[in-house]
């Protein structure tokens, strides 16, 4: 086991420092009841996700001008209503059901079914699974104010459903899937895991590495083979999200799981250039690389391999029914006509929704790093939104 340089704790408020304090002590129990050390994939999932404590079970503060970071749907209603379009188009092929992974805010949710009622493909049920509290009110006083006479088809899960005819939408919920930290090196393959570091109060930590185990390496091995890495190399290795997306096979009857966010294919994603891999945190619209700093007060991400997803997804029984580019998929969907509409009807309100599709279609912003993903089971045809530029030939 070699440590590797510590990380240091920022000062927040004080009711954050708390948290934050509570969630070390956590960290500190289960790294000593597991021998000293703990796996990334484990460490990341109790930062985000431990009970009252991590940082999407703590609070509702991270989504918006006003918070951690902007996902798409903050930025208007464009994005809206052109995914509108791709759902109402897989709903008439399966079943007027939506459940959204994830669902942040609530924007997403109120925006999509105004666009839906406006194309007169209005869900009988819009389900939202998220297991936050504070992130369940936020959705719901966000419903009820911009979408009041449409509140009572939204209802809230408490785990996946067993079955589901419809559409599943997931936007910007894959990257912040645990992962598995791989170091390449001259001696062999390593995973990189957290151990403390030192006697201090609060609990310090530490990187440390250790010989990876026989199913991590066996990876490691096809990987390096598959895409020339060579040591020094260290990246992340994804797990949870392409078993979660297979689950969805045994879900899902007739319909389509619809997926959004930042990645690439396998072969970029594992590019010898990448020496770093993809990990990185996000505080108050500031990025950083140390995600041992602050459990429970910043987001922890890592880009998505849309290759391993594909693979898992197909293999448990579900078709791939498309993969691009988000710009390619909003242009597809008809978001230049959006504009053009938001122009001639309401004039005030179309610097706004121009301003936000810059940042959506830019490559130098969302347009080109995020992809559109959609798995199905009895879709039948193509789908507007991979008419053009569809790439799942580079999977």
């Amino acid at each position: 086991m070699r440590p590797l340089p510590t990380q240091a704790v920022i000062s927040a408020d004080p009711a954050a420092d708390a948290r934050a304090d509570a969630l070390l002590a956590r960290i500190a129990d289960e790294i000593d009841g597991a021998g000293g050390w703990i796996s990334f994939a484990r460490y990341m999932e109790l930062a985000l996700y431990a009970p009252g404590l991590g940082y999407y079970a703590a609070d509702d503060r991270q989504f918006g001008a006003g918070g951690d970071f902007v996902t798409a749907p903050e930025l208007g209603g464009g994005f809206a209503a052109a995914l509108a379009v791709q759902v109402a188009e897989l709903m008439e092929r399966s079943a007027p059901q939506l459940i959204e992974v994830g669902a942040g805010s609530g924007r997403l949710a109120s925006d999509l079914l105004v666009e839906l009622e406006r194309l007169g493909a209005t869900p009988e049920r819009y389900a939202i699974l998220d297991l936050s509290a504070s992130l369940r009110e936020r959705q719901r006083a966000t419903i009820e104010a911009r979408a009041p006479h449409l509140a009572g088809r939204v209802v809230w899960l408490d785990r996946l459903p067993e079955h589901f005819d419809g559409v599943v939408i997931g936007n910007e919920v894959l990257d912040a899937m645990p992962v598995h930290l791989l170091a390449w090196r001259d001696e062999g393959v390593f995973e990189r895991g957290v151990v403390l570091a030192g006697e201090g109060h609060p609990a310090a930590l530490a990187w440390a590495e250790r010989p990876a185990p026989a199913f991590l390496r066996e990876r490691a091995e096809t990987l390096a083979a598959d895409c020339g890495i060579a040591p020094p190399y260290v990246s992340e290795l994804a797990l949870a999200g392409p078993a979660w997306a297979a689950t969805w096979a045994g879900i899902i009857g007739c319909g389509a799981l619809l997926l959004i966010d930042y990645g690439f294919p396998q072969h970029e994603y594992y590019h010898p250039q990448r020496v770093e891999g993809t990990l990185m945190c996000h505080r108050r619209h500031f990025a950083s690389d140390t995600p041992l700093s602050d459990p429970g007060l910043q987001d922890i991400t890592a880009h998505v391999d849309f290759s391993a997803l594909a693979e898992a997804a197909c293999a448990a029984g579900l078709s791939l029914l498309g993969y691009t580019t988000q710009a390619a998929f909003l242009l597809n969907c008809g978001l230049t006509d959006v504009l053009m509409r938001a122009q001639a009807e309401d004039p005030a309100r179309w610097p706004a929704l121009a301003s936000a599709a810059q940042k959506l279609l830019s490559p130098a912003e969302m347009g080109e790093l995020f992809k559109v993903i959609a798995f199905g089971r009895g879709i039948e045809g193509p789908l507007v939104g991979f008419a053009r530029n569809e790439r799942s030939a580079t999977l």
